[in-house]
């Protein structure tokens, strides 16, 4: 992806600020609050949440009537359009993040009923412990051919021996997965019996008896995670912004006046009464880059102006590494303007932009103590001439691709005719480009990776890696990644660690608890993705391999169970120790990580992949395997 997002501060009069703000607030969040719940009310809605998506137009459909409500007319037709796509865009996540919370339901019910203990297992399958040990060995050995097993030799040195201890926890992971499905494919009770035997005693054969008490609090801890998954598959659906703290009051005296029927009643209270809401309305989305106009003012100060708001203009203010980019927005709209509409707009540098309120503090009027913000949507490739070329290429291609398809229907009627008129009229445009600056593009070595693993106690780290040999050309550690800025990071740990106390203090009291951070944490993402880009055009690395986000937690989960086997081999003490230690180490901001480094991935021009991270392995390993499966996916596609 080349697009990134800058930002700047929009400054204007007071009067034009309030008009803004009154529109925003009272208009437009309003009728998106509307929107979200009109949705969840649709009959189909239930339909909806089992595929995970709901219709494309549907919101569309919802919006045409309430555009002649008196509660939301007068808005410009941009703000329509906005609100419509916010609504989109957040069920959009809610029916995704639904959708995966019933797939991992339906994977804990499945354990659930095939998790039974040894004695269950004895009567369910009519045979002996022995007999059905015997037979989850046949089965083990089946799985596991001598060919493939991890033979003991000595170990020189604990390198060498976390290697294989790594090789034989992927390999049980590979087994694990063909004992699920072949227990799904099978009716015979015994082979039943017997995978369940294997899958709860981690793929091995258990020659103790077991433990009736340990495996009653281990059905019950599944119980409970079932039990929370539920609850979540019932969360509330979105409700929007309530910027008037008119629900707040409403619980409130709710709760004031009555008393709560259950504990899920007197929870759901203490919730909405502990939420901090929005105090800002909801962003406007301009989509289209010509819905923008920038021009200079007589002070020279870039302004800019938005389709709908009549002369209401904007002051842009922002960072001096960010003014070339606005610049280039004047520029772009001003080279069209004078060849009188021979450039087209599809290759602005300016993609898309999107009006928002930030909160500021102190009192008074809305519009007078929050800043008004502008982000913008920039494609990273149209800043130079070999850039745009590429872009140029792939959009002409694409309308010639349509104009082809649209003429082989064979007789036109006049709309047709029309719309292949547009279309060689825009590629006569974008085959007219913009004058920009000659840069070369990056080019790696496409068997090069650089592969970053991601982990609790050390959040990234880096293995450049030849695809074709499998081999490791460097690793960096954390520490080698920020140099002498390293000692910010045990700053922001001691940040967390206090700010996760607060917490901890202020729900036992239950007091409001969402407590803001430092943007030193985002400092030191900034730094680690800027040197992560660096090394990969140090080593003419083709493409920077990430890992999937989806599977973070069972990999700090993994990480804490290793470090507790490596303190005891005694599970009392496993669990004491993973106790403390999630204690003492926090979770890093993962996701912001990425985005940074996708983020300077992008003006470098190096392509970003995603891979699969290993579970198991230091984070050497992990990054090494990361990048192999990356080269190796690649080549089979």
């Amino acid at each position: 992806m080349s697009q990134i997002t800058i930002q700047c501060r929009l400054v204007a009069s007071e009067f034009t600020r309030q008009q803004l703000w009154k529109l925003m607030a009272e208009k437009n969040t309003p009728l998106i609050n509307e929107l979200l719940l009109r949705v969840a009310q649709n009959p189909e809605f239930e339909s909806w949440r089992q595929k995970g998506k709901h219709p494309s137009g549907i919101v569309k459909e919802l919006c045409q009537p309430l555009k002649s409500h008196p509660c939301f007319i007068g808005q410009p037709g941009r703000f329509y359009t906005s609100a419509i796509a916010i609504v989109n865009y957040i069920y959009k996540s809610w029916f995704a993040l639904m959708k995966r919370s019933q797939s991992q339901l339906e994977g804990k019910i499945r354990w659930w009923e095939m998790l039974k203990s040894d004695t269950e297992l004895v009567e369910a399958s009519g045979v002996t412990l022995e007999s059905l040990r015997n037979k989850a060995a046949e089965i083990l050995a089946e799985l596991t051919p001598q060919s493939d097993t991890v033979k003991a030799q000595p170990a020189k040195g604990n390198k060498r021996k976390k290697t294989k201890k790594a090789k034989v926890a992927e390999g049980d992971h590979s087994i694990s997965k063909t004992l699920f499905d072949t227990y799904r494919d099978t009716e015979d009770i015994l082979t039943r019996c017997a995978i369940s035997y294997l899958l709860k005693n981690g793929c091995k054969i258990n020659n103790k008896e077991e433990d009736a008490e340990k495996f009653a609090k281990r059905r019950r801890k599944l119980e409970i995670q079932i039990e929370r998954l539920r609850a979540k598959l019932k969360a509330r659906i979105p409700k929007g912004r309530d910027l008037t703290d008119a629900k707040w009051l409403e619980t409130l005296l709710l709760a004031t006046d009555n008393v709560p029927e259950s504990e899920e009643e007197a929870k759901s209270w203490q919730d909405s009464l502990l939420k901090k809401s929005s105090k800002v309305p909801f962003p406007v989305a301009y989509e289209t880059n010509e819905d923008m106009t920038w021009f200079k003012n007589e002070h020279e100060r870039i302004c800019v102006k938005f389709n709908g708001l009549g002369e209401h203009t904007f002051q842009v203010y922002c960072d001096s590494r960010h003014l070339h980019w606005f610049q280039r927005f004047l520029e772009d709209q001003q080279i069209k303007q004078k060849s009188k509409n021979q450039h087209s707009s599809s290759l602005f540098t300016l993609r898309s932009g999107r009006i928002a309120w930030q909160e500021g503090d102190g009192k008074g009027d809305p519009w007078k103590v929050n800043r008004l913000i502008l982000y913008c949507s920039v494609d990273t490739r149209l800043w130079t001439a070999e850039g745009t070329n590429l872009v140029r290429v792939e959009k002409a291609e694409e309308i010639a691709k349509t104009i082809t398809q649209t003429k082989a229907k064979g007789e036109l009627n006049v709309q047709q005719l029309a719309h292949i008129k547009r279309k060689n009229s825009s590629l006569a445009r974008i085959n007219n480009p913009f004058p920009r600056p000659s840069k070369p593009l990056y080019k790696g070595q496409s068997h090069i990776l650089v592969a970053v693993s991601l982990g609790l106690e050390k959040p990234a780290t880096v293995a450049v890696v030849d695809g074709s040999t499998s081999t490791v050309i460097t690793y960096r550690s954390i520490k080698q990644l920020l140099g002498d800025n390293y000692k910010l990071l045990n700053q922001q740990r001691q940040q967390k660690h206090s700010l996760s106390h607060q917490r901890q203090i202020a729900q036992m009291l239950a007091a409001p608890n969402q407590m803001g951070e430092s943007q030193l944490g985002q400092y030191v993402d900034r730094l680690l993705a800027r040197e992560i880009v660096a090394i990969a055009q140090t080593y003419k690395a083709g493409s920077i391999v990430l890992p999937k986000l989806g599977d973070m937690r069972e990999q700090v989960q993994s990480e804490i169970q290793a470090k507790a086997e490596q303190k005891s081999d005694l599970i009392e003490v496993q669990q004491k120790y993973a106790k403390q230690y999630r204690v003492s180490v926090y979770q890093w901001s993962y996701g912001q990580l990425l985005a940074n480094i996708h983020s300077s991935a992008a003006k470098a021009g190096i392509v970003i992949e995603e891979s699969k991270q290993p579970i198991r392995g230091s984070p050497q390993e992990k990054a090494k395997e990361l990048a192999i499966a990356a080269y190796h996916s690649r080549q089979k596609s």
